[in-house]
């Protein structure tokens, strides 16, 4: 199976991070990942930093994060962790401009 995977990078608030937890915990358990094809999502600190690897279950990955923008549990959640993140890039525009772009892939071959 081909995943495709995002990595979102923000500034953060390092004493609240139960909180940030909790709110994924919630979000992750409702019908959400499988409308957006989540199958794997991973939360990194390092320092004042934040990253957010999430995997999908194909190459769409991004058309349905933006489909699910509209739906009112993505909504929720984003206003939910506005107060924990401060976005890396001065000229952030929205989510998208947080999302690191690879320059690299390596990947098992099964033969």
């Amino acid at each position: 199976m081909s995943l495709y995977t995002s990595l979102v990078v923000a500034k953060l608030n390092t004493e609240r991070l139960s909180e940030i937890s909790r709110l994924f915990t919630e979000f992750d358990r409702s019908d959400m990942p499988q409308k957006m094809g989540t199958v794997r999502r991973q939360l990194f600190t390092f320092h004042d930093l934040y990253f957010h690897l999430q995997d999908f279950k194909s190459d769409t990955g991004t058309e349905r994060i933006e489909a699910a923008k509209t739906e009112p549990e993505f909504i929720q959640i984003s206003q939910d962790l506005r107060p924990f993140f401060e976005p890396y890039d001065p000229n952030w525009q929205s989510p998208k401009d947080s999302i690191a772009n690879r320059f690299y892939h390596w990947e098992e071959t099964r033969d």
